[in-house]
């Protein structure tokens, strides 16, 4: 039953991002940017280097934080905050990158647009799990 719970939140999720980023698109006249379905669409050398010290540094985080939530259930909430904030801070990142660095800075609309969805979602899916 989890699972079928997951995956559809999940399409749920992709399908309102999708419909929100298509009516952005739409209403701002913004072309759509084509680019590789999984590679990580780096603006530029800097932007590559930034990406991949921020990664190391999500994912030792994120080890930290679990591991003082498996040893104690109160530290919940401060690992929801933890990668609420390491998430929101790749999304700035990227965005910050898009306006400064790209071809097209109006898409850092659209980065900041699915930021928010992406951070709504999770904050709801964890409240969910966590009552």
């Amino acid at each position: 039953m989890f699972w079928v719970k997951f995956i559809s939140i999940a399409i749920m999720i992709f399908v309102l991002i999708s419909t929100v980023k298509y009516v952005l698109r739409k209403f701002l006249k913004l072309e759509k940017v084509k680019r590789n379905p999984f590679s990580y669409n780096h603006i530029n050398e800097t932007h590559r280097k930034v990406d991949k010290w921020l990664r190391v540094f999500t994912a030792l985080t994120v080890m930290i934080l679990a591991l003082l939530m498996i040893n104690n259930k109160d530290f919940t909430n401060v690992y929801l905050l933890g990668v609420v904030a390491l998430f929101g801070l790749d999304y700035a990142v990227r965005a910050f990158f898009e306006i400064k660095y790209s071809e097209y800075p109006k898409q850092a609309i659209l980065t900041i647009a699915e930021m928010i969805m992406m951070l709504t979602a999770v904050i709801t899916v964890f409240q969910f799990w966590i009552l």
